[in-house]
């Protein structure tokens, strides 16, 4: 890779959204290493064997951190000096998987860290990881680049990474722990457009993926292309319902 990708930031927007039926995943595809390089990577990763787990890994930050960060809990580490190399693969529950990735986060600091910082380049990442391995419940984290987590609750059922000031309100508003599944991914889409109209880092297509509570299996996993007629008529929509939900407010009575 040359020295742009190097420093390129994952210019993203993920959220994952937890409810009483089930997971929602949601990431854009848009990297910017500047404004004349611009491209699509994908941001939302599966690491799936249907009965054993189903487990979600969206990424922001720093384009060569989370790569490295990706491959490394593909290929395995140590993160006991003494003990076996590790994968995403052999971690026996959810909560096992979130500490491991907090620790891949820690080792390509180790390693990349200090040499990135030293060029000019800042050690960026944040993941959202989320899924059920067997005997262990559905569940959603979010990794910082300490390599700490925090875990999504029923009072606070999403959480997101990367420029989620622009999609937060409508999830603040209309995201419950009771909210169905097919709800959640449409609030989650609208949050995500919210987003994209206020943001040009973060762009198409999207990735997505739903996951019922307990089936340790993906029901959807899909990417929307620009210009789907389902997506194209949700913004239309939205757009429209906020027109005229303004127009239906009163007028401030204040005068000078």
């Amino acid at each position: 890779m040359g020295i742009g990708w190097r420093s390129a930031r994952i210019m993203t927007y993920c959220v994952g959204i937890l409810v009483k039926e089930g997971l929602v995943m949601i990431g854009d595809t848009r990297t910017n290493a500047g404004l004349d390089n611009v491209a699509t990577f994908r941001k939302l990763h599966v690491f799936e064997r249907p009965g054993e787990r189903m487990v979600a890994v969206a990424s922001a930050g720093n384009l060569a951190v989370t790569q490295a960060i990706l491959s490394l809990i593909q290929e395995g580490f140590k993160p006991d000096p003494d003990g076996p190399i590790e994968t995403i693969w052999t971690q026996p529950s959810m909560f096992r998987t979130a500490q491991f990735l907090g620790q891949a986060v820690r080792e390509v600091y180790r390693v990349d860290g200090p040499s990135l910082e030293q060029n000019g380049s800042s050690f960026e990442v944040s993941l959202l990881l989320g899924g059920q391995t067997a005997g262990g419940r559905l569940r959603l984290f979010m990794i910082y680049r300490a390599g700490n987590f925090i875990e999504a609750t029923e009072d606070t059922p999403y959480l997101q990474i990367g420029e989620h000031k622009y999609g937060k309100p409508i999830l603040d508003r209309a995201i419950t722990f009771n909210t169905c599944m097919e709800d959640a991914l449409k609030i989650g889409l609208i949050s995500m457009d919210s987003t994209m109209r206020s943001n040009l880092g973060v762009g198409m297509p999207i990735d997505f993926i739903t996951v019922r509570r307990d089936a340790i299996k993906h029901d959807i996993l899909y990417r929307i292309e620009a210009g789907e007629p389902y997506y194209h008529d949700l913004r239309e929509r939205w757009s429209a319902a906020l027109r005229k939900a303004h127009q239906n407010i009163p007028r401030p009575p204040y005068q000078g």
